[in-house]
């Protein structure tokens, strides 16, 4: 079909058909529906549509239920700078707890994909909110702003996001409860970010790329890496200065997916 762009703007909900890369014009069966704004690919694709439910946002979809040893610990607000799908369920009420933990979480990085499998039963809360933030796009296009060899890569730093988040994404940001609980924090665990006040955590996290036994208890593990720890390894193994890559190491998004 012949490339029309009506509604060029490709903001949440819009629903657009989808393309041969580089065949404006290639236009057949196949569309997609856009779950965050994405003004990188405005005036590229055929918008014919509008999802009103999308622009509910598929984060409704998780909506709420309810160092030591000389190394500094991750904190929520430390950083060196400044489309997501899955299936919706009914939005008549919350998912249960344990229907999360037929979830995953998949990180696009520039250093390759990683999978994260949640401990929902440990911290459903956590799990929920990182659920919501991924499924509305809060996470696309940051970055992993801290590496500390043999200790944790850190990244969900809103000032490293290349854009701006918007109303929508904003309101969904806040101060998480703490769920600390009794997971080592061992090679391969993922972990919340905070400030000095244990209910200090909002969006940054790492994954422990070492013995950490100083966060043991003091910070909330949510997951781990089941998939994908050659991306964290070369991640770790980038060239820094002190914490700092020296070349930006992208979060290009966080997909929620059925495990398989």
């Amino acid at each position: 079909m012949k490339a029309e762009a009506r509604a060029p703007k490709m903001t949440r909900g819009s629903v657009a058909a989808v393309l041969v890369p580089g065949k404006p014009d290639s236009a057949g069966a196949q569309f997609f529906i856009v779950l965050a704004d994405q003004p990188s690919l405005d005036n590229q694709y055929t918008v014919f549509g509008r999802d009103r439910r999308g622009h509910r946002g598929a984060a409704e979809d998780f909506r709420g239920a309810g160092g030591r040893e000389g190394r500094r610990l991750p904190s929520a607000s430390r950083s060196s700078t400044s489309p997501s799908a899955t299936r919706r369920p009914s939005r008549s009420s919350p998912r249960p707890p344990q229907q999360l933990g037929a979830y995953r979480a998949v990180l696009d990085t520039s250093a390759g994909p990683i999978t994260i499998e949640f401990f929902i039963d440990k911290a459903p809360g956590t799990v929920r909110q990182f659920m919501r933030l991924a499924a509305s796009g809060v996470y696309n296009g940051m970055a992993f702003h801290r590496v500390a060899p043999g200790f944790v890569i850190q990244t969900g730093a809103l000032s490293s996001r290349a854009a701006p988040l918007t109303e929508k994404q904003q309101a969904l940001v806040h101060n998480l409860a703490p769920e600390f609980n009794d997971t080592k924090h061992v090679k391969g665990i993922v972990s919340m970010a905070r400030g000095d006040a244990p209910d200090s955590a909002t969006t940054s996290f790492f994954i422990v790329t070492g013995a950490a036994s100083a966060l043991d208890g003091v910070y909330t593990a949510f997951g781990q890496v089941v998939d994908g720890m050659a991306a964290v390894d070369a991640i770790e193994a980038a060239p820094r200065t002190g914490e700092a890559p020296n070349t930006r190491i992208d979060l290009k998004t966080v997909r929620i997916e059925r495990k398989n």
